[in-house]
């Protein structure tokens, strides 16, 4: 499906707004930027080397295979990723790129299933059908990256 151009203060029939007429984003704050890495502790000792960050959370996701280490930096995340199992999606793309990088980005949603629906009724792709739990006790859902600029992209509810 592809992307309508607009110029700021063009009117958009698809934008959410609230029973008043108001513009209502979907999106509220930036989450998370998740960065794949194959070595966590190393990868955490290079955040506290280089920058002072210290690990606000930390916790194993079996049901996706990962290990993360949540470094906060203002009211987001440094989310740091590895592999705990081959058959992971971060164990294969950290293999298809060779190393680290940015593997996602999580978004605040207040309300994840409101935005995955508005998401699947624009044509989107998307990874998971319907909110499932994610780390920390949040609510989250992917968007297919081939839909979302070549990003992969989380909703995350808190």
């Amino acid at each position: 499906m592809g992307i309508t151009t607009r110029r700021p203060g063009e009117e958009d029939d698809a934008v959410q707004t609230d029973q008043s007429g108001q513009v209502r984003p979907l999106l509220t704050e930036i989450d998370h930027i998740a960065i794949a890495v194959p070595d966590l502790g190393e990868a955490i000792d290079y955040y506290r080397e280089t920058f002072g960050a210290v690990v606000d959370h930390r916790e194993v996701v079996e049901s996706d295979g990962v290990e993360e280490a949540l470094l906060k930096v203002a009211e987001s995340y440094v989310q740091l990723l590895t592999p705990t199992r081959d058959d992971s999606t971060v164990a294969k793309w950290l293999e298809k790129r060779g190393g680290p990088g940015i593997h996602h980005v999580g978004y605040r949603v207040a309300d994840c299933a409101e935005a995955l629906d508005s998401v699947k009724a624009q044509g989107f792709r998307v990874l998971d059908e319907q909110p499932r739990p994610g780390s920390r006790g949040t609510t989250v859902a992917f968007i297919h990256p081939k839909d979302a600029l070549g990003t992969l992209i989380e909703l995350v509810q808190e």
